[in-house]
């Protein structure tokens, strides 16, 4: 029965019938309240997305965002790996304008050891983004970002801000985000290593799909190293601290040339997984002309 619930809930689905579609999944859902069964952990995975669905259709009814949230928090208690959820909630919570609860809710699987590295990394990684953001805010200014001449070229420099308000900010912003993106990188397991010296085109479906999640998590984490580092790097200038700033300058070249080297390794196994699904389509468009 839940199978069948499954398979109408997805047809509905498709169909754009969010009513329809939420009923059969609840339906299902509710046979196996503790996601003891494959069944049971799916619908309740796609009873959340349906209440998303409806949300996003009518946004001024936060009523389905606070449901989707509840449901999408009851199937990370059958399977806290789920990603897709994780990530669907902390979503949720920027839409309707919760800061509060999108850092408590980060944070908490940014510190929980018992995931995958990649999955903690990746809310650490988040994290920094708003850090870096926070430090951008006040040195990518007019008044605090200046073009001046240097052995006849024009170069930035970067002057303290007006209030110093700003200026604790900043120094609390990039204190925090190298910090934890730090930590992000540090969790960077020897899969990655591994995956240079690996023929993509030799791997299982589910050994590519592993190896390119865990890629591009660290991926991100090494572009936010070299980002919250030229932060580093601005906020030493603006303080006077030439040999800081020089050694920031310099680790910011590194984590990029580190972040571009496994960005073409991302782009490796993405080519190999784009073509086994153009591949699988070509077999099923000549087995429809059969």
């Amino acid at each position: 029965m839940s199978r069948k619930d499954l398979v109408d809930g997805s047809t509905a689905y498709k169909e754009r019938k969010f009513t329809e579609a939420e009923e059969l999944f609840r339906t299902a859902a509710e046979r196996d309240p503790e996601g003891a069964t494959a069944e049971g952990r799916t619908a309740q995975v796609f009873l959340a997305r349906t209440l998303h669905s409806l949300f996003i259709g009518d946004r001024k009814n936060t009523g389905l965002a606070e449901q989707a949230i509840a449901e999408y928090k009851k199937a990370l208690g059958m399977d806290k790996e789920d990603q897709g959820s994780y990530k669907a909630v902390a979503g949720l919570y920027e839409n309707l304008a919760r800061p509060e609860e999108w850092q408590a809710w980060v944070s908490q699987r940014a510190n929980d050891a018992s995931i995958k590295p990649q999955f903690r990394a990746e809310a650490l990684t988040a994290l920094t983004a708003k850090k870096n953001s926070c430090a951008n805010e006040i040195t990518d200014t007019e008044k605090t970002k200046k073009t001046v001449k240097r052995d006849g070229k024009d170069v930035f420099e970067f002057v303290k801000p007006e209030k110093a308000e700003d200026l604790a900010r900043l120094q609390g912003c990039v204190s925090e985000g190298l910090s934890l993106i730090d930590q992000a990188v540090a969790l960077e397991p020897a899969d990655v290593s591994t995956a240079a010296s690996t023929d993509p085109t030799t791997l299982t479906d589910a050994q590519l799909k592993a190896y390119s999640d865990t890629i591009k998590a660290f991926e991100s984490a090494r572009s936010y190293k070299a980002s919250m580092t030229l932060q580093a790097s601005r906020l030493a200038e603006m303080e006077g601290r030439t040999a800081d700033r020089d050694r920031y300058k310099t680790e910011a070249d590194d984590a990029k040339a580190k972040f571009t080297q496994l960005s073409e390794l991302s782009r490796k196994y993405q080519a190999e997984i784009e073509r086994r699904i153009a591949v699988a389509q070509e077999a099923a468009n000549a087995n429809k002309d059969k």
